[in-house]
């Protein structure tokens, strides 16, 4: 049989064979022994070194399967290392937690070991229960009594090329995931508004933070603005009013909404406008089935295809482009859609000749009451 000799970056078992200050000896399995030495064997904490005893099983990383002298050199921490990034690709993919204890801490949070990596959880990520029970107005009074401490944490944010962990204790706890949002969801009632925190964007909405859950804005309930994604208006970690608008209690999921708390411009802005109406447009957006017309800053109407031409025509881009300026008639106004028909064929049509002269006739008349003020002799 072909003997496995190790090879570089490879991770094994071992079992320790000898120590001694500054070199522990390590049989892997090849009938002969590697060594841990030098800068690797200071890497290793002075409390895990008092803990390693001769014939426990070790992993070990092999730096060197053979140095200028003939020997095989390994590396505890650096296996430790690799097995603390394997536990956290699982953690990340699985969603699991880990269980850890604290073994220091600095102004911002605790240090949490996983495997052989260190972890930090910042102050905000340490649990309700655990933050309750913290004293004192300096770091080290209030979280030196944490050190030894038993934590569940889960990973929330991870660079593995910066060597960067941020865990949070609150998000693997029991309290908070699901028995949380069960908790919330049976609190919260549509209708109701609350506080939260912007977590999130994507292209369909933005995630926040409601009391411990998560809840969705869709990008249709962000703005009365037409936005194309969240990241225009919002930004994650801002602070929020959301009003609930749906709960699904089966599927767990919340609705939320930011601009049923926001004025309706349609309000203020349509009272201005009647069907029959001419009007000024900026065509904003083309669709096969007709052309969008903004006639205010927070005012679009539709045109339909049938409405832009006399002539059938299959798109709108045969006629219009984004960004023209026209006169259009209004033919349809919905105030319960938030909706406006526009038309371009029918502007001059004679079917508005009556609405078009007394519109006409009441722009002349104002311009001649300006005019006739200002024909008017100065008293002295």
């Amino acid at each position: 049989l072909a003997i496995d000799f190790p090879t570089q970056g490879e991770i094994r078992q071992g079992f320790i064979a000898s120590m001694t200050p500054g070199q522990i000896l390590v049989s892997v399995g090849t009938k002969s022994e590697g060594i841990i030495s030098g800068k690797e064997y200071e890497l290793i904490p002075t409390d895990e070194l008092a803990n390693l005893k001769l014939g426990q099983e070790i992993p070990v990383f092999v730096v060197n399967p053979e140095d200028s002298s003939g020997n095989l050199v390994l590396s505890y921490m650096r296996a430790r290392e690799e097995e603390g990034w394997q536990i956290v690709e699982t953690m990340v993919s699985k969603k699991d937690s880990y269980h850890s204890s604290v073994i220091g801490y600095n102004k911002g949070g605790l240090i949490v070991p996983v495997g052989g990596l260190r972890g930090f959880v910042p102050a905000s990520q340490i649990s309700f229960t655990r933050r309750a029970g913290m004293t004192g107005d300096t770091p080290e009074q209030r979280w030196s009594r944490m050190i030894g401490q038993e934590i569940d944490v889960c990973v929330i944010e991870v660079d593995r090329e910066r060597r960067r962990l941020i865990l949070s204790e609150r998000q693997a706890s029991s309290e908070t995931r699901d028995s949380l949002k069960e908790r919330v969801i049976d609190e919260l009632k549509e209708g109701q508004i609350v506080t939260g925190r912007v977590t999130s964007l994507a292209e369909f909405g933005v995630f926040v933070n409601v009391n411990g859950a998560d809840g969705l804005v869709h990008l249709s309930e962000i703005s009365w603005d037409r936005i194309t994604h969240p990241n225009e208006v919002l930004k994650v970690g801002q602070e929020v009013k959301v009003k609930v608008i749906s709960i699904d209690r089966e599927k767990k999921r919340i609705g939320l909404s930011i601009r049923q708390l926001l004025s309706d411009p349609w309000d203020t802005k349509a009272a201005e406008f009647q069907v029959g109406q001419l009007v000024e447009g900026t065509i904003t957006r083309l669709t096969k089935f007709g052309a969008f017309a903004r006639l205010s800053d927070d005012i679009e109407g539709l045109i339909h295809i049938s409405e832009i031409s006399e002539k059938r025509i299959e798109h709108p881009k045969e006629v219009l482009k984004e960004g023209d300026s026209c006169t259009l008639r209004i033919i349809k106004i919905d105030n319960d859609n938030h909706r406006i028909g526009l038309s371009l064929r029918r502007v001059d049509s004679m079917a508005y000749a009556d609405m078009d002269w007394e519109s006409l006739e009441g722009i002349l008349t104002t311009d001649g009451d300006e005019a006739g003020k200002s024909d008017e002799p100065v008293k002295e």
